[in-house]
């Protein structure tokens, strides 16, 4: 707890208790009142009061996100060489007076969204790649001040380490990586390795000003119009380009399937063919072997033509086949008259 204040209003409270006293006592003898001045008490309130108002003018209270410097003419180079840290501190009042550091994390934002950064306006980092493009680059640097090193910063930047320090360093140093890579490597394949590249540098020139860096973020990259229109229409070729690849390997594909259908098609009909031939090849064996049968038959019993002969005759034929040395053809028993003989 900060008791300096207390300790200044408390000995102001005494100081002006004591004049209000002697102004009482004036008053009432100006009226001809007899009132006798405490010579005591005159001196207590007033050894009271400077002796607070000294001692809180002397007590320094440091919190724990602080770090002081003593600025003191009775030191070598103007100020203490040791920083005060978080506590109640000692310095010799109205000669000596403290410089506080802020030591927690603080953030300084390069922009190019007008409303956004450190500075109003676009405050992006213009930089040059190694093939000659322009690129925006917008970062936040996250730092704070090293408590060891606030008398160091002191004397070299006083209040203006954020200007000269952050700001100044962070922009050459963006500037002075960007151009080790090409535009599309900034981009794309290279941008992690060089956010750690930018790291690695602002950690080290930060150390040798007395800060520490926390994290540097690489927000956004932007292009000139004339490269974000090239990139534009270049990605506007490949997409016409993975189209038309597209479209080739779908008139193959159709292709393809219109081969196959035909190819079944092909298949289907020398299939079917193959069975005609086959069903062919199969009747002619079977007629082969009536054939051959037949003609064993008839090697046995030659009347057996004969009777082919009967059984291949139309069921309306009204005529009878007699014996081969009857020279007639007699008609049926069974059939009506009107019937005539064939010699």
């Amino acid at each position: 707890m900060n008791i300096s204040p207390i300790l200044t209003i408390a000995g102001w409270a005494l100081l002006i208790g004591l004049g209000l006293y002697i102004f009482s006592v004036v008053s009432l003898r100006s009226q001809r009142r007899e009132m006798k001045i405490s010579i005591v008490l005159v001196i207590l309130l007033l050894i009271g009061g400077l002796g607070l108002n000294i001692l809180g003018s002397g007590l320094v209270f440091i919190d724990q996100f602080e770090a002081g410097v003593v600025v003191s003419p009775l030191s070598e180079g103007g100020v203490r060489p040791e920083p005060l840290g978080p506590g109640i501190h000692f310095v010799i009042p109205f000669i000596e007076s403290v410089d506080r550091f802020s030591v927690a994390k603080q953030e300084y934002t390069m922009s190019g969204s007008v409303n956004e950064g450190a500075q109003k306006g676009n405050d992006s980092v213009e930089a040059r790649t190694s093939d000659g493009q322009v690129v925006l680059v917008d970062a936040s640097v996250i730092f704070s001040v090293d408590p060891n090193q606030v008398v160091n910063v002191h004397i070299r930047w006083q209040d203006r380490y954020v200007d000269g320090v952050i700001r100044a360093i962070s922009r050459g140093v963006i500037r002075d990586t960007v151009s080790q890579y090409g535009i599309e490597q900034v981009y794309s394949t290279h941008r992690v390795e060089m956010t750690d590249t930018i790291k690695r540098e602002l950690t080290r020139r930060f150390a040798d000003n007395g800060l520490f860096l926390v994290d540097f973020v690489l927000r956004n990259i932007a292009f000139s119009q004339e490269y974000s229109a090239s990139v534009e229409q270049k990605q506007i070729a490949e997409q016409l380009a993975q189209q038309a690849a597209f479209t080739v390997e779908q008139r193959r594909q159709e292709a393809e399937q219109a081969r196959q259908v035909a190819q079944g098609l092909a298949d289907a009909v020398v299939i079917k063919a193959q069975g005609d031939a086959e069903a062919r090849l199969i009747e002619a064996e079977a007629e082969a072997q009536a054939i051959e049968l037949l003609a064993a038959a008839l090697a046995l019993n030659p009347d057996v033509l004969t009777l082919e002969y009967i059984q291949k005759l139309a069921p309306n034929i009204q005529v009878m086949l007699v014996p081969t040395e009857n020279p007639f053809l007699l008609p049926l028993p069974s059939l009506g008259g009107g019937a005539t003989t064939t010699p």
